[in-house]
């Protein structure tokens, strides 16, 4: 397994895709959570985003800011980057080419797997860093006070932020697998992140009950729930207590553990080409 990992890992890094999706990952978070309200509050021009209070844009709220875009947007990069590290080998036709070199379809599957959450981590740990900076330099500008997160809060942060994370890359490598492919997964996985349930919660939840409740269940609000919880605003999209903190991540680490389960079975039961 450890040299798949180290083998994943270099391709990972040198993979200029990976860095793309970091790229956008960051100025996503950026320009949505600080720059665009922060432009709205300093105009005054109305809509949304200038209902955000310059106290919501400090670094007391660093942990919310930074988790909130992951329930959607940033949740489709670590979606996009599973389905590359997976979805590529059949793309490129290179799983017969992988395992005949040595290693099994376990190890190299766990290989990925690890690849995978390393790079979650990092991607969670870099918007936490351009978050601390972003709402740093805003709070010097207005001159307010700079109190930040307990260690504790950030320690929490950054593992929610990390569960939510893994959930959709661990649905990434489940479409990946089971679509033996990239673009029909990327598409699908999108579709679901960023309509389906979107509209189911925006517009079916209101009107039917049965809607409502089957959302507990779902980890798209189960994810929005845990990043409410730990205060992201609830004008993000995706941003709702439909449950508790505690359900949610029982949930979400359930949703976690069934996709890597059934991709991994999938994948070695079925014929890789």
């Amino acid at each position: 397994m450890w040299p798949s990992f180290a083998a994943e890992s270099v391709k990972m890094v040198r993979r200029p895709g990976t860095w793309l999706l970091l790229a956008v990952a960051v100025v996503l978070s950026v320009v949505f959570t600080y720059l665009a309200p922060y432009a709205a509050y300093l105009d005054g021009s109305g809509g949304v985003l200038s209902d955000r209070t310059l106290d919501q844009m400090l670094p007391e709220r660093l942990v919310g800011n930074s988790i909130s875009g992951l329930p959607v947007f940033l949740g489709a990069i670590c979606l996009i980057l599973a389905v590359l590290t997976v979805g590529g080998e059949y793309a490129w036709g290179t799983w017969k080419t992988l395992l005949t070199s040595g290693p099994s379809r376990l190890a190299v599957y766990l290989g990925k797997l690890l690849v995978l959450a390393a790079a979650t981590l990092v991607l969670v740990l870099v918007l936490f860093a351009v978050g601390a900076v972003s709402s740093a330099l805003i709070a010097v500008t207005e001159s307010q006070p700079l109190h930040w997160p307990t260690l504790g809060d950030l320690g929490v942060g950054i593992g929610a932020g990390w569960l939510i994370g893994m959930v959709w890359a661990g649905f990434g490598v489940l479409l990946a697998v089971l679509l033996r492919g990239v673009a029909l997964p990327i598409g699908l996985g999108l579709v679901w992140l960023l309509a389906v349930q979107n509209l189911l919660a925006a517009v079916a939840a209101p009107i039917l009950d049965w809607v409502a409740e089957m959302q507990k269940g779902l980890p798209g609000p189960n994810a929005g729930s845990l990043a409410a919880a730990l205060g992201a605003t609830a004008d993000t999209p995706g941003i709702g207590a439909v449950v508790g903190a505690g359900q949610a991540s029982v949930t979400l680490a359930g949703y976690l553990l069934g996709f890597i389960l059934l991709a991994g079975v999938l994948l070695g039961r079925r014929d890789i080409l």
